[in-house]
């Protein structure tokens, strides 16, 4: 079964932009489109698709309340922003409200591919350049014990280890569990336990939880 998709922006063309690049994937299956947040609520609701791909600015209702009232009525539609706007106040509002991935409009074909497949599977996926700029890049093994070290003082009941500072980090670049294991060299269900620790530590349930706590208290430094 493909994954069917809804487009919802007020632009006609880049509507249709997108509708052609995603066409040439045999996976992928467009079943409508929105020009306004009105219309993406409803056709949501109607659809039911896996993915809607959601402006944030759109006459009507903005994506941030088409995004909240679908996350209230339990709609198992996974949604993905697709926006101009880079602020880290637009991410984190929008994965408050409920969505999974958030990208910009300049993204590369083969990026918005990736984050299709990554958030249909309940995976976060954050625009790669805006992930590492909220996020840096964690080079030092010191920087990573001196974050965890953070987290207990932020007052977390459990502290959590380097290793799982590593594993949060590739949480809020999108890995999967697979890419996580072949990236730091662990087996899948080390993975998965490295994961019900840390929400456990976090104080939450899921991934999408996690990286709304990272994101709106800096546990990973910026660059």
């Amino acid at each position: 079964m493909p994954i069917t998709i809804l487009i919802a922006d007020d632009h006609a063309l880049l509507r249709q932009g997108i509708k052609r690049i995603l066409d040439f994937e045999d996976d992928l299956e467009v079943v409508g489109e929105a020009e306004d947040g009105q219309e993406a609520l409803a056709r949501t609701l109607m659809l039911q698709p896996d993915i809607l791909l959601l402006d944030i600015n759109m006459p009507g209702l903005t994506g941030l309340e088409v995004t909240k009232r679908l996350h209230e009525m339990n709609s198992p539609t996974h949604i993905i922003a697709l926006t101009i706007h880079d602020s880290d106040n637009y991410v984190l509002e929008m994965l408050k409200n409920g969505a999974l991935g958030y990208l910009m409009k300049d993204v590369e074909p083969d990026v918005l591919v990736k984050a299709i497949h990554t958030v249909n599977e309940g995976n976060a996926f954050v625009y790669p350049q805006l992930a590492e700029r909220l996020f840096g890049s964690l080079k030092e093994t010191d920087d990573v014990e001196q974050m965890a070290k953070d987290m207990w003082n932020e007052g977390r009941s459990e502290r959590l280890t380097a290793r799982e500072m590593d594993v949060l980090q590739c949480i809020a670049k999108g890995f999967s569990n697979q890419d996580i294991g072949k990236a730091l060299d662990l087996s899948e269900k080390t993975v998965k336990n490295h994961l019900t620790s840390i929400f456990h530590k976090l104080k939450v349930n899921d991934r999408t939880q996690a990286l709304i706590y990272v994101l709106k208290n800096k546990i990973i430094t910026l660059d």
